[in-house]
């Protein structure tokens, strides 16, 4: 961030009307022109000043993390026995969950730091290391939901909300990020760049619970895990650097 400061002289103006004309002293001014380092802080909140960049900072936040590829295998077995139509529908409504949850958090979220007095460092952390135990996960290949919550899916009628849409794409790491960028931004605009970046991640979940199944079935289990493993180490660094600037504005 670049700070400029100009010690001019004030515009003189003088009182007799033979010599109206202001003078000034530009030559000798002094111009003191100083560079301060970008926090982890204000670097966030330059990013989420305008629309575009906001738009385009979310999905990238999130798209990690919701890890839409990591779902495909998951909402194809547990919609095998439905029809093409009744697919694409549960596929349009975990969609639609998903951006509900994520704009309602992002929303909302700022509210729940205060009303439990949370600083936004101790969220970064949080979330990080909530990020960190997702990521984990996924270069181990541990599954994403637990024995209990698999067996209550497989008997479901309707999978769109629980588990896909939660915990299964928007989970906790998720809803972490997106309170972490609530609390960063200060303006209507960066919200509606974050909004606007939250529906294009959905739109992307959608795409990818469609039209993800012959390619999951064309790399085959061995690739579509190693994929899944590049996803995880990616997401375990931005868990790490999560932490790391949580810690830093404890620092600062």
């Amino acid at each position: 961030m670049i700070v400029i400061q100009s010690k001019a002289r004030d515009l003189q103006f003088p009182h007799n009307q033979e010599n109206c004309r202001p003078r000034t002293a530009f030559p000798n001014d002094i111009v003191l022109i100083s560079f301060l380092p970008m926090t982890p802080g204000n670097t966030l909140q330059h990013i989420l000043r305008d629309l575009p960049s906001a738009a385009v900072a979310t999905f990238l936040a999130l798209f990690p993390i919701v890890n839409p590829f990591g779902g495909v295998p998951m909402f194809f077995t547990l919609t095998a026995n439905f029809p093409p139509a009744e697919r694409n529908r549960t596929a349009v409504k975990t969609a639609v969950y998903v951006i509900a949850i994520l704009v309602v958090f992002l929303f909302f979220g700022r509210f729940v730091l205060i009303f439990f007095g949370i600083s936004l460092p101790v969220l970064k952390i949080a979330g990080g290391l909530i990020v960190a135990n997702t990521a984990w996960g996924m270069v181990t290949g541990d599954p994403r939901m637990t024995a209990a919550e698999s067996n209550e899916a497989s008997t479901k009628q309707d999978i769109s909300l629980t588990p896909m849409a939660m915990p299964m794409l928007s989970g906790p790491g998720s809803i972490g990020v997106v309170m972490g960028l609530s609390a960063s931004a200060d303006s209507m605009v960066a919200y509606l760049g974050m909004v606007i970046g939250i529906a294009a991640l959905g739109l992307v979940v959608y795409l990818f619970l469609c039209l993800g199944g012959p390619l999951v079935k064309r790399l085959g289990p061995g690739a579509a895990g190693a994929i899944n493993r590049i996803f995880g180490f990616l997401l375990l660094a931005i868990a790490v650097q999560l932490v790391w600037n949580g810690v830093a504005d404890f620092k600062a």
